[in-house]
């Protein structure tokens, strides 16, 4: 495969993975019930809206179109977001729980964006890695607002109660949960003899 089909691959991923967030974003700020958490969804949803006509301009300086592939890894995390507002939480736990999904997405974008810089410079590419860049620039500044919007909730859940209770022992388990659960022991017992070997 050549380098710019691989800069193309990554680009199609962030630019489906920035498709599915303006569908998602919505949906996580109308579920939060922190204002400063609902504020940051928002601003980050016009950004994301940004983002995804940036991308459009890359493509058509590579004379290529946006679409053909689908992120599998953003459908994922944003299948994590709406577990995070299905929470039987209360206060400051439920936002916490949104802050944390926020931040995964934040990082994988981030990741996909560092990758597809490095691509488009090695190809000599400066005005896509220069857009791509500014999408970069924003994604970073959007995970340091999450932790920064995170710090209060945390003082807050830890004036809610007993941090050390652990609640979700009491609780009875959803189908979902339960599933979650026992892909979970799977993972474990798979990766258990490649674990064992490093010690």
């Amino acid at each position: 495969m050549a380098l710019m089909d691989v800069l193309l691959d990554e680009m199609r991923d962030l630019y489906s993975a920035e498709n599915q967030l303006v569908k998602a974003l919505p949906k996580l700020a109308k579920g939060a019930k922190d204002a400063s958490v609902k504020s940051l969804i928002s601003n980050h949803l016009e950004e994301t809206k940004g983002q995804v006509l940036r991308l459009r301009q890359a493509f058509e300086i590579l004379g290529k179109k946006p679409t053909g592939q689908h992120c599998n890894g953003m459908e994922g995390l944003i299948e994590e977001g709406q577990d995070a507002l299905e929470k039987d939480e209360d206060g400051a736990n439920f936002d916490l729980g949104i802050c944390g999904a926020s931040a995964r997405v934040e990082h994988y974008e981030i990741a996909g964006y560092t990758t597809s810089i490095a691509l488009a410079k090695s190809l000599g590419l400066g005005d896509v890695a220069n857009l791509l860049q500014a999408n970069l620039n924003e994604e970073v500044a959007a995970a340091k607002a999450i932790f920064a919007g995170a710090k209060p909730l945390l003082k807050a859940a830890l004036r809610q109660g007993d941090p050390t209770e652990n609640e979700e022992e009491k609780k009875p388990k959803s189908g979902k949960e339960k599933y979650s659960e026992k892909k979970s022991k799977e993972d474990e017992k798979k990766a258990a003899p490649s674990v064992a070997r490093k010690r």
